[in-house]
């Protein structure tokens, strides 16, 4: 906090600084009247304290609220949280799922060094309502499909490729909400041979290559997520259903054999960049262009995935802003962008870390953002300055800026921007500057986190991608920010 001055020269102060924001409004990304926002507390602590003593009988993760709309098909998005209505220990489950998030984030570090020392030699829109994960026990988001004529709840990952869900009969499968695909009872199931190039495909996809198995051969997959979770099964066709467009023949894992922590989810929904995502299997439909507006945890709260490039329907409440998809032929998977700047409170960093190839990876099932060790220690430093008015916490896990603010009602937070080339900006909403590790605002860290080493690739995660509508353009090479308050369709 600053130090009090005198009435005279705080009030010079309080005019210059307002004539300055009224002169500069809408020039200039950094110079805006306000650089802070009210993050209200006591509204977070009650609705939290509201979901761990409710008996609610929430019946299925399943959304019936898929609509179209000027010839996009709109799915409801959801945290994952919001589907069951398991009581959980609030502090526990916050916890845990940070750890998993590092275990996530250490895969990924993982699958890039593999990728990068690999060589490798009429258009639709549908809207799909997004929704908190929470009460499935993740961090992540998850939207409802229709596969085979049965709906279908899952996780969506800008990271993965492969879409998969449990079938029957299953080996070994964890608990989920709703019923088991079962290809026995659908006459569109078909199983892919092992010698074809689809097949082939999955060594880019997943990391893994297929295996031939059964009478005639059909392609087996592997998916590990390096939490200790995985999927096996076979390769397989399927219709799928997505709002009210149909996907015939749609590639897909029919997992016979799936461990780990995918919450109460049926299965995973790849929306990354190789032959057997649904981004390039609908490419001729929606022309190669998504994207999604990720709601905060509230419960009810829920967003849309859109698929396809109608922007009339979209919610936004600022202009987007694009930057270039940064090209790189041995992680033609994932979505890099070149992060130029992050503005703390108005004040632009400097750190020797921006601006580095191949850049930094936007990712939707990462949850904490990972920065580079110089960027993160520039970013720590310029936040706990403004901020310094608050009293501090013990750090978590890998939550090393935190504070105590049991005793607030609401605190003004300095307004957090990332931005790429091209004069391209993401502004951080208020509700995804803070980690509560603890209900009661007791320990309360800053949701952005340091990587090990220099060279390690940067993330931003879903927490700080909240409530803005984010437009993946596979063709056009782009991406775009534009902030949208996310809400039910």
């Amino acid at each position: 906090m600053v130090k009090q001055t005198s009435s005279f020269h705080a009030l010079l102060i309080v005019f210059v600084f307002f004539f300055l924001g009224v002169a500069a409004k809408g020039v200039h990304s950094f110079q805006e009247k306000n650089y802070h926002n009210l993050l209200n507390l006591q509204n977070i602590i009650l609705q939290w304290q509201q979901q761990q003593h409710q008996n609610g009988e929430l019946s299925s993760c399943l959304s019936q609220r898929s609509r179209s709309v000027k010839g996009a098909t709109i799915l409801q998005m959801k945290h994952r949280a919001y589907c069951s209505g398991k009581v959980i220990n609030w502090n526990k489950e916050q916890q845990k799922l940070l750890a998993l998030d590092v275990l996530h984030v250490n895969y990924l570090q993982s699958r890039i060094k593999n990728l990068h020392s690999f060589n490798k030699n009429g258009v639709l829109d549908t809207q799909i309502p997004i929704t908190s994960g929470v009460k499935l026990q993740t961090l992540n988001y998850i939207v409802t499909v229709e596969l085979g004529g049965r709906q279908m709840t899952l996780i969506v990952d800008t990271g993965s490729d492969l879409t998969w869900v449990q079938c029957q009969p299953c080996k070994l499968c964890y608990n989920q909400q709703d019923p088991l695909f079962n290809p026995s009872m659908s006459p569109s199931y078909k199983q892919i041979l092992c010698n074809s190039s689809t097949c082939k495909s999955l060594e880019i996809a997943t990391g893994n290559s297929g295996l031939c198995g059964g009478n005639p051969p059909t392609c087996n997959y592997y998916v590990s997520y390096g939490d200790g979770s995985y999927t096996r099964g076979e390769l397989a066709r399927e219709n799928l259903n997505l709002g009210t467009i149909p996907v015939i023949n749609f590639v897909f894992g029919c997992g016979r054999n799936n461990h780990g922590l995918f919450g109460g989810a049926s299965g995973l929904l790849g929306l990354g960049r190789s032959d057997i995502s649904v981004v390039s299997q609908t490419s001729s439909i929606f022309g190669g262009v998504f994207s999604y507006c990720l709601p905060s945890m509230e419960a009810g709260a829920s967003g849309s995935l859109v698929l396809g490039g109608n922007y009339s329907v979209y919610r936004n409440s600022t202009p987007f802003s694009y930057t270039r998809m940064i090209p790189n032929p041995q992680l033609t998977t994932f979505y890099f962008l070149n992060l130029t700047s992050i503005s703390i409170g108005g004040v632009q960093l400097q750190a020797p870390g921006f601006g580095k190839f191949p850049g930094i990876l936007i990712d939707s099932g990462t949850v904490i953002s990972r920065l580079p060790p110089g960027i993160y220690r520039a970013l720590k430093a310029e936040f706990s300055k403004q901020f310094s008015g608050y009293p501090s916490a013990p750090g978590y896990s890998i939550l090393e800026t935190c504070y105590n603010l049991s005793s607030y009602q609401e605190v003004n937070v300095p307004i957090m921007k990332f931005q790429f080339e091209g004069n391209s900006a993401m502004h951080v909403d208020v509700r995804g500057m803070f980690y509560f590790v603890k209900s009661d605002a007791s320990q309360v860290c800053l949701a952005l986190a340091s990587l090990s080493f220099e060279d390690e690739i940067g993330i931003i995660g879903n927490y700080q991608q909240r409530n803005q509508r984010i437009v993946y353009d596979i063709k056009e090479s782009k991406v775009g920010f534009a902030g949208e308050t996310c809400s039910s369709i």
